[in-house]
């Protein structure tokens, strides 16, 4: 059971791991098609960037999982570190009406207003599909904001800092 929570607590990575290993294999093959024998899928560009589209709104969501969106942070330096939570969570219970607002608007675009017979170019395939990412994503996005604030608010945890580089991973000698 254990595994299968971290499966999910991973979810975004995985997904995001898939969609960039796969887009850029497609956009391989359509480069070496294009150069060797003269010949374009057409297809494959326009399923590319729809998987590049997915692949950034997870990306999102995944970097707001490991609490990594950018933020303004040169007034934090007034306030005391237990302050500073505070004034982050705030700033994220914004980012979470944002979010709850967006995926209402979206959930309406995609199941109430987008024509049935909208349908991509080449590939057929109903639009709703496409924009089905903006619900998903921004509700991943949601629970992650919710997570991240519980565990540095409720449970007291210290988030990492993702862009800090901790030297002993880095080891050269491997002889310890």
């Amino acid at each position: 059971m254990s595994r299968f929570w971290y499966v999910i607590d991973n979810i975004e990575s995985y997904i995001c791991r898939a969609l960039l290993a796969t887009f850029v294999c497609l956009l391989f093959l359509q480069i070496l098609s294009r150069e060797i024998f003269s010949y374009s899928f057409s297809w494959i560009e326009e399923l590319s960037v729809y998987m590049f589209v997915w692949f950034v709104f997870f990306g999102a969501s995944y970097a707001a999982r490991m609490s990594a969106h950018n933020r303004v942070t040169f007034q934090f330096k007034m306030f005391s570190p237990r302050m500073v939570k505070y004034v982050e969570a705030v700033a994220d219970l914004f980012w979470l009406f944002f979010n709850i607002y967006f995926i209402w608007l979206a959930t309406d675009f995609v199941f109430n207003r987008m024509n049935k017979f909208w349908k991509s170019q080449t590939l057929g395939i109903e639009m709703k599909w496409v924009y089905m990412v903006l619900p998903i994503a921004f509700t991943l996005m949601t629970l992650r904001i919710l997570q991240v604030n519980y565990k540095r608010l409720i449970k007291g945890d210290e988030m990492k800092d993702p862009d800090a580089i901790d030297l002993d991973d880095f080891k050269t000698d491997k002889t310890d």
